[in-house]
């Protein structure tokens, strides 16, 4: 009886707490169908309305020499925005020659659908050398971004996607990354790529970047160290764990430098998200290819968390039957399962055939997370086969607050329905800790810690807080 009314004392007080809707979030969208690189996301940004002059105070601001062309043109009869970069007047030698020649690539040059991205620190045109390109490395090009004159943000973003394709050369070659030599990233147009791309996503100041599948393109490319599929070796390590495809055109539609500002930007992979529409722009590649847009396209939007019902996801549902597995390990597969992504893991007993008793082994997870879990399922267990299938739930809004007990911090989950709270339960590991340390109940730390939260956001108390305010 007590523990009736206890239960609908939290109730009443739940019904009283409500927040105020949150503020729309601003999402970045890139569509990447004919892939991407460093000129295309420029371009992209330009046309969805970031001034042209942000990036011309950069460039300048890097004293290399080196200023902007940009102008309008049609790509199947779509207009998108295409930037080159000029050196002493002249389109640099990576935009004149629409190549792509990767790092230790003493010479050979390869077809690339649009690639200025990159340009050999001793590459040939018509048999000369090229004057203006030069070899750097990774403490140079830092040296370089940290005394321009841009933004903080922006040199931390654009050191970060250098560091990023550094990496992906390092592993392809087992150099460490701080020993190689940039021959072709490090070059003049390059670096106005870079750190235009850097300048341009922080005067976005989104909230978040989301990015489709990139279309890769397809076909071989041809370099100092052999023939390869596309993607390149060094693009294809930059996009390790981003969702890929092929189509189109039989040429390399995504190079390094795009994949590199993809991995440094994106946070998660999405078809087009639900959002409030506010701006688009389209950016051009240099080749204009038959029956397809060689474009991408940038969408700026605002997300508002929708309160009139609960939100939509889809999770994918992993199951396996087991009746020959040690109990013991089962306990340590359900955590290994929840350690690497699960979204929840759990057991139920069945009676299966021949009589057996056995377990119904039960996986929740992110359809992106489905792969690598059905791995552990058959690393870890003895199963012959596991089942999936994709479903769909509804979810609460769901956040995290901190209160103060006498023992310490415990985060309370709060979950939300049309701006009203409808559950709150304090976190148990944080309370488990607090009772373990101090040597008390652990009841009584859950007890004190949803106490706490209650009486700090009931109506009385906010409305105090306001009055003071």
């Amino acid at each position: 009886m007590m523990r009736s009314a206890a239960v609908a004392l939290v109730v009443r007080q739940l019904s009283t707490l409500t927040r105020p809707p949150e503020q729309p979030m601003r999402i970045a969208y890139l569509d990447c169908f004919s892939g991407i690189s460093g000129d295309m996301f420029l371009g992209a940004l330009i046309d969805a309305g970031v001034p042209a002059r942000v990036f011309e105070e950069a460039v300048v601001g890097l004293n290399i020499g080196a200023r902007l062309a940009i102008s309008k043109v049609d790509r199947s009869g779509i207009t998108a925005t295409k930037v080159d970069v000029l050196v002493d007047g002249e389109v640099s030698a990576g935009n004149a020659l629409h190549d792509h020649r990767h790092t230790h690539d003493h010479g050979h040059t390869h077809d690339h659908h649009d690639a200025h991205d990159y340009t050999h620190g001793h590459s040939q045109k018509n048999g000369h050398e090229d004057k203006h390109v030069h070899g750097r490395g990774l403490v140079e090009i830092r040296k370089i971004i940290q005394s321009s004159r841009i933004p903080a943000q922006a040199k931390m973003t654009a050191i970060a996607i250098f560091q990023a394709l550094g990496a992906a050369e390092s592993k392809i070659h087992s150099v460490p990354a701080e020993s190689i030599h940039f021959h072709e990233v490090g070059a003049v147009d390059a670096l106005v790529d870079i750190v235009s791309a850097a300048v341009g996503a922080d005067h976005l100041a989104v909230d978040e970047w989301v990015c489709s599948p990139l279309n890769v393109g397809g076909g071989a490319i041809h370099c100092a160290h052999g023939t390869f599929p596309v993607p390149a070796p060094a693009t294809l390590e930059l996009l390790k764990d981003a969702p890929v495809f092929s189509s189109g055109p039989q040429k390399e539609l995504v190079t390094p430098t795009g994949a590199a500002i993809v991995k440094t930007l994106v946070k998660r992979f999405s078809p087009f998200p639900p959002m409030k529409v506010r701006a688009t722009g389209y950016g051009a590649g240099t080749s204009d290819f038959p029956a397809h847009a060689n474009v991408v396209r940038l969408t700026l939007g605002d997300s508002q968390v929708d309160f009139t019902r609960a939100q939509q996801d889809t999770v994918t549902v992993l199951e396996a039957n087991i009746d020959d597995l040690n109990p013991q390990i089962f306990g340590y597969v359900i955590d290994h399962l929840l350690a690497d992504g699960a979204l929840d893991a759990f057991g139920m007993p069945v009676q299966m055939k021949k009589g057996r008793p056995g377990m119904l082994l039960t996986v929740l997870a992110h359809p992106e997370d489905a792969d690598r879990l059905t791995q552990i399922l058959f690393t870890e267990t003895t199963t012959l086969g596991v089942r999936r299938r994709d479903e769909q739930r509804q979810i609460l809004d769901r956040r995290f607050e901190v209160v103060h007990t006498r023992w310490g911090d415990v985060r309370i989950k709060i979950a939300s329905l049309d701006g009203t709270i409808r559950n709150c339960a304090p976190e148990f590991e944080d309370c488990k800790q607090l009772a373990a340390k101090h040597r008390i109940p652990l009841k009584r730390v859950l007890q004190e810690a949803l106490h706490v939260y209650l009486e700090t956001n009931s109506s009385e108390a906010i409305a105090a807080r306001t009055s003071k305010a």
